[in-house]
């Protein structure tokens, strides 16, 4: 059982600031929450690191959006649903295909620059869509423009108070509700932040993952503090694997994104021989799940550690025009992208599951509510598609801003202030290496709860967790190192029972021990509330 709060700490020997709404994030969800809440309401938003350091910066491929006048809202919400493997909520597709579109506008309006072909925004294809609907901006970076952009608009809005560095441990609550933040600083040390309303937008968990595309704060902090407060977690199985990641000796696992299938890349083995059509009739534009699982199968054929991605055929000054961050990477690698196929193989991408939310970002803990990757809205089913995730962002932080921000101002004057107190429990074990911890959970991870799954795999991984858990869930830890881990095999837990419960393979979920979908049984959400499951 994992203690309620991380740490020991009563909230009557801690200072205090108060605000009517508290954004826990700082990416494309977090600051669209912000700037939507306040239009009604005093706001603070609190980022782990710099505003900049989230998931969205590093987003390449683009946001897809109905846009081009050749396509279509049905065909988007078809699409979608398709990629979702009947687990979907159709509701929920509709709402954020059809908002999309003028929210874009709206940020395009505050200075967000996307790329032109002409007078008219440039489209590209990517796995799973049915026509070019995905915009981009400076080539492949799409994260960093729209960050810049909202990043621009938080700072010109005089009731958003924003605070860097600020780590937080845990959400308050009392008698059910979520009251407030227990935060910690560099500069201020551990203290409450009392909001009449909170909104959660700490994005996914990649940093479980030895292979993963996510930068380092990506540990899921906010999952794990949502579980520790009563939340539902929902889909928690249906991790998601980019198929194309540079694997290079040295190189971090940086993300080859989809668009260079949708501009012409190939995808080949180490004979140079395409292989995708021997797996899916879209070949190398299928969804994301079947490629990854494809590209697995493959290495396995040829006994290779990597496939390749073949981009010899489009002229080099083209490709560095679309690319020119991953044309920068392979360069810094040596990897000649006109003479040689960039080595590439499947790494955790994006995080499916989190935290149960309605169409609105609600949870069932009152005056909670979530938004981005670190919820669960029915958007993406048992597979994203490419390029919703900024688009589901920007639709459900403008919703849990408004929501959010109407509510904090119906509410009574100031934020109450509550004693809470925690005692952590300290068993006798000597101290924690969190290094070596960290290593092993992502390496059990990547190695047991992967793109490949199966029962022995599973329980192996469950009982290393629970091995590590009972002494490390259990330690009081005094920094962000510490509080990550802890997280981390929190969330860790959920995942591993989730992928044990759901005996089939569907979307980015593939059991090699139930390798078919069961229709019967498994068109259903798993949710997990923490000492229980249903």
């Amino acid at each position: 059982m994992t203690n309620r709060y991380l740490i020991n700490f009563d909230t009557q020997m801690l200072s205090h600031i108060f605000t009517d709404v508290a954004v826990v994030g700082s990416g494309v969800a977090g600051l669209r929450a912000a700037i939507q809440a306040a239009r009604h309401a005093e706001v603070i938003v609190v980022t782990k690191d710099k505003i900049d350091k989230g998931s969205t910066p590093w987003a390449q491929g683009g946001i897809a959006a109905v846009l081009h006048p050749d396509d279509t809202f049905e065909s988007h919400i078809e699409d979608t649903l398709k990629s979702g493997r009947e687990i979907s909520d159709p509701k929920i597709v509709k709402q954020v295909v059809h908002d999309g579109p003028g929210l874009i506008r709206e940020m395009m309006g505050w200075g967000a620059s996307f790329d032109k072909e002409g007078d008219d925004l440039h489209y590209t294809q990517e796995g799973g869509h049915s026509g070019p609907r995905i915009i981009h901006a400076h080539g492949d970076s799409t994260g960093f423009e729209i960050t810049r952009c909202l990043a621009d608009t938080t700072y010109s809005i005089d009731n958003i108070r924003v605070l860097e560095n600020t780590f937080c441990l845990d959400l308050l609550t009392h008698e059910g509700n979520c009251v407030g933040l227990l935060v910690s600083s560099i500069a201020d040390g551990i203290y409450c932040i009392w909001a009449r309303q909170i909104i959660l937008a700490t994005g996914g968990c990649g940093q479980m993952y030895r292979e993963t595309t996510n930068p380092e704060v990506v540990t899921g902090d906010g999952m794990a503090a949502a579980y520790r407060a009563g939340a539902a977690l929902q889909d928690m199985e249906f991790v998601q694997f980019h198929p194309t990641t540079l694997y290079v000796a040295g190189s971090t696992r940086a993300l080859i994104s989809e668009a260079v299938r949708g501009e012409g890349g190939i995808l080949i083995n180490r004979a140079g021989k395409p292989f995708m059509s021997n797996y899916h009739e879209k070949g190398g534009m299928a969804p994301r799940d079947v490629v990854s699982q494809s590209i697995v199968k493959e290495m396995k054929l040829t006994e290779d550690t990597n496939v390749f991605l073949d981009v010899r055929h489009i002229p080099k000054d083209d490709f560095k025009a679309r690319f020119p961050r991953i044309y920068g990477m392979c360069e810094q690698f040596d990897v000649d992208i006109a003479k040689e196929p960039i080595p590439v193989r499947p790494a955790q991408h994006y995080m499916i599951g989190g935290v149960k939310t309605d169409g609105h970002g609600r949870t069932n803990v009152t005056g909670l509510l979530a938004c981005g990757e670190v919820t669960s809205t029915g958007l993406h089913g048992a597979n994203r598609l490419g390029s919703n995730s900024l688009l589901e962002g920007l639709v459900f932080g403008f919703r849990s801003g408004e929501a959010a921000g109407k509510a904090a101002v119906s509410g009574q004057d100031t934020p109450h202030v509550f004693r809470i107190r925690h005692e952590v429990t300290h068993p006798h074990h000597s101290p924690v290496d969190l290094w070596d911890l960290r290593h092993s959970l992502k390496s059990e991870m990547w190695r047991s709860v992967g793109i490949e799954r199966d029962e022995r795999t599973l329980k192996s991984a469950l009982q290393h967790i629970d091995q590590w858990s009972r002494y490390a869930l259990h330690t009081e830890f005094d920094s962000p190192s510490g509080w990550e881990v802890q997280n981390m095999l929190t969330v860790g837990r959920t995942i591993i029972s989730s992928a044990l419960e759901r005996t089939e393979s569907r979307g980015a979920h593939f059991r090699k021990d139930f390798p078919e979908k069961k229709d019967e049984e498994w068109v259903r959400h798993i949710c997990v509330v923490r000492d229980r499951e249903h």
